[in-house]
């Protein structure tokens, strides 16, 4: 271009500017896309928005554009070539004339994640009738999963995020399924911290649980700890009173419990995943820190923080040392993490199933209750009751698709 030249100017269509609407219907098959705009193209048409998705093998194409120029002629010129066209690929097509671009997207918008197990069409029916009752629209809907559970998504703007939050939080307890929601904007793609708890979160077992049974006093452990986790005992007094009763055992056992440990299913698939997102992960735990240094090894994390059980001659001597990962130790070292992070409060995720795990799931920007107990379903930002710890890369917006191209050359 010479520097006698000017681009062509940006064509702005206003709200009185005639527009067409083209949507087009059919079989699937490579092509579609680029014959529909080689034929609107020959009406120096611009586009203005453009809509696609394909459902088991049909798809629905919109394309919305500027009225061509030349009158009602011309407009009939395009309508029958368009037409035409859609015939001789065995599609079907409707044109609708209008004005102006989309309406605006009213304030506060949201992204509603809903997981089920099945996802039946009650539970849809009544999530979207929620939505539209709290003054929310649903901009749009795609599927982000079909296994291991149906994962979908609606854009709702219209009504304000924690208000959604709420009326959905009941629905949805009532319902059965598990629904997330959360503010739409950048931070949604901001780098994040992501922290867990560890027993019955990030794996499947009790770590005291497998250290008791070493000891033999697997059944009264439990106990204690079942009570703890209800929210019925300090979880301080619970600890020292657990670890009391191990009070002897061989060093040794360190090395069998690591080697007990099952992580729960999706665990690596989750790890994996949001490392290769740019986020940076961590656990915490009332559990000790032989078993959590071990995961942090070798599952790649960056941070990890628990009790730690006094060795003493090679033997357990049945107290912890440091300072005690509680309650409010939780969130204390949650806050720490984000700091050493990098990362806003606001952008950390919270996982834990128990209920020394709130002030954690309180504090973060999001809070998931991973299969937990219902005083902290109840208090979470947003519950997960499957037993698939990856699911939480779906509230996180993540595809399935994206998940396994992510993981093809593990």
């Amino acid at each position: 271009m010479s520097a006698s030249q000017t681009p062509p100017a940006t064509a702005v269509t206003g709200d009185a500017d005639p527009t067409l609407l083209v949507k087009i219907f059919g079989k699937d098959r490579p092509g579609i896309t680029a014959g529909l705009f080689d034929t609107l193209a020959a009406y120096a048409v611009d586009v203005i928005d453009i809509e696609q998705v394909v459902t088991r093998g049909r798809i629905t194409l919109c394309a919305l554009v500027t009225a061509p120029s030349g009158g009602a002629a011309t407009e009939g010129s395009l309508r029958a070539t368009v037409h035409s066209w859609a015939e001789s690929m065995h599609l079907q097509t409707e044109i609708i004339s209008g004005r102006g671009d989309n309406r605006p997207r009213g304030t506060g918008r949201s992204h509603v994640t809903v997981l089920g197990h099945p996802l039946t069409a009650e539970s849809t029916a009544a999530i979207a009738a929620a939505i539209t009752d709290t003054g929310g629209n649903i901009d749009r809907i795609f599927r982000l999963a079909k296994y291991p559970v149906t994962a979908v998504e609606f854009a709702v703007s219209g009504t304000d995020t924690e208000k959604l939050r709420t009326a959905l939080a009941i629905e949805s307890a009532a319902l059965g399924v598990d629904v997330a929601v959360v503010a739409a904007g950048l931070q949604r793609r901001a780098q994040r911290l992501v922290v867990m708890d560890v027993d019955s979160t990030l794996i499947q077992d009790e770590v005291i649980e497998l250290f008791a049974a070493h000891a033999g006093c697997e059944a009264e452990v439990a106990e204690v700890t079942a009570r703890a986790m209800r929210g019925e005992l300090d979880f301080e007094q619970s600890l020292h009173a657990r670890v009391a009763l191990l009070a002897g055992l061989d060093a040794s056992v360190v090395e069998k419990v690591r080697a007990e440990v099952r992580l729960t299913p999706g665990a690596r698939t989750l790890i994996k995943t949001l490392k290769r997102l740019g986020f940076q992960v961590g656990v915490v735990s009332g559990g000790f820190t032989q078993v959590t240094d071990d995961l942090r090894e070798r599952l790649g994390l960056d941070f990890a923080s628990a009790n730690t059980l006094e060795i003493v001659d090679g033997k357990l001597t049945g107290r912890v040392t440091g300072e005690i990962v509680d309650r409010a130790g939780k969130a204390r070292l949650l806050r720490r993490f984000a700091a050493e992070a990098g990362v806003p409060l606001s952008q950390t995720v919270a996982v834990g199933d128990g209920a020394n795990d709130l002030d954690m799931l309180n504090a973060a920007g999001l809070g998931v209750a991973f299969n937990a107990k219902p005083v902290v379903r109840e208090a979470a930002h947003t519950a997960v009751n499957v037993p698939f710890l990856d699911t939480v890369l779906y509230l996180l917006g993540v595809t399935r698709e994206e998940v396994e191209a992510a993981n093809t050359h593990e």
